[in-house]
C-alpha cells in the first residue's frame, strides 16, 4: 500500500510494510507445548510434511519467503539423541527440502543450520531443527541493516500454496 505524503511542497511515497502474523509473537502469544509436538498433533496450516520420522513446517515469523524448519517427529534437543535411521532422515529431508525450494522458488542459494541452546540462538530449544532459508542476490537491504526490519513480500499462505504439492509428492515412510 502506498500513500502519498506533502512535505515542504514535495511529494514522497510511504511504504506500508504488512505482516500480520507477526502479531502473536510481538505480543508474546504462544500455544502452549511444543510448536512442533502440536504440529504433528493437529492438522497445522503452515506444516508441510509429515512422515514418521521426520517433518517439514513453515516457519511463522521467516527471515524471508521459504523459511523451512526441518525437524524429527520424536521429541528431542540435541543431535546425539537422534539414532541413525533419525539422523539419515533427517539430513535427507534437508537435502530434499532444499531441491523443492530450487524447483518451487528458484533461490541463488541458502542458509542452512540448527541452533543448539537458546544462547546459540534456538527459540525452540528444547525440540532439534534445521532451519533452511532460500537466498537471493540483492535479499537484504538497507531496512534489515538500519531499522532492524525484514521485508517478506510474499503472505505465508500463498508460499505454502506454492510449497505443498511438492511435499505432498514425497514418499512418507522417510
Amino acid at each position: 500500500m502506498e500513500e502519498k505524503n506533502q512535505k515542504d511542497g514535495a511529494e514522497s511515497t510511504v511504504q506500508t510494510i504488512w505482516a500480520p502474523w507477526r502479531i502473536e509473537y510481538i505480543k508474546g502469544l504462544k500455544k502452549p507445548g511444543c510448536v512442533f509436538c502440536n504440529a504433528m498433533r493437529i492438522h497445522d496450516e503452515l506444516t508441510l510434511y509429515k512422515g514418521t520420522q521426520i517433518m517439514v513446517v513453515m516457519n511463522k515469523y521467516p527471515y524471508i519467503n521459504g523459511h523451512l524448519l526441518v525437524a524429527p517427529i520424536r521429541h528431542i534437543s540435541t543431535l546425539d539423541q537422534l539414532d541413525r535411521n533419525e539422523m539419515a532422515s533427517l539430513l535427507s529431508m534437508v537435502d530434499r527440502s532444499i531441491d523443492i525450494l530450487k524447483q518451487a522458488m528458484k533461490p541463488d542459494g541458502f542458509n542452512v543450520g540448527l541452533n543448539l541452546g537458546k544462547v546459540a540462538g534456538a527459540g525452540v530449544e528444547e525440540h532439534l531443527h534445521f532451519h533452511i532459508v532460500p537466498r537471493w542476490f540483492g535479499d537484504t537491504n538497507a531496512l534489515t541493516v538500519f531499522a532492524d526490519v525484514r521485508v517478506i513480500p510474499e503472505h505465508l499462505q500463498a508460499t505454502f500454496d506454492n510449497l505443498k504439492p511438492f511435499f505432498d509428492l514425497l514418499d512418507k515412510t522417510d
